[in-house]
């Protein structure tokens, strides 16, 4: 990653895109705060979200199935 100030971007940019073209980031600065990032350009193929691994929700403690059963078992015994 290379950082460089508004005004060096202004007097440079040709070379700082040849830069990004060649995977380099650029972060541009302004009064030190930076104001702007480069990237190369990443081609992305989305693929439909039922081709994607879904989230897998866990939590701990007893299961709800288990939980239905033991509460189920309860109920016959009263």
């Amino acid at each position: 990653m290379k950082t460089v100030t508004f005004t060096e971007f202004r007097s440079h940019a040709s070379g700082l895109i040849t830069e990004v073209e060649n995977g380099e980031t650029v972060v541009i600065v302004r009064h030190g705060r930076p104001i702007a990032e480069i990237l190369p350009y990443a081609e992305r193929v989305d693929e439909p979200s039922w081709k994607r691994p879904a989230l897998r929700l866990t939590s701990k403690g007893q299961g709800l199935a288990d939980a239905i059963l033991k509460e189920r078992r309860n109920a016959k015994l009263l």
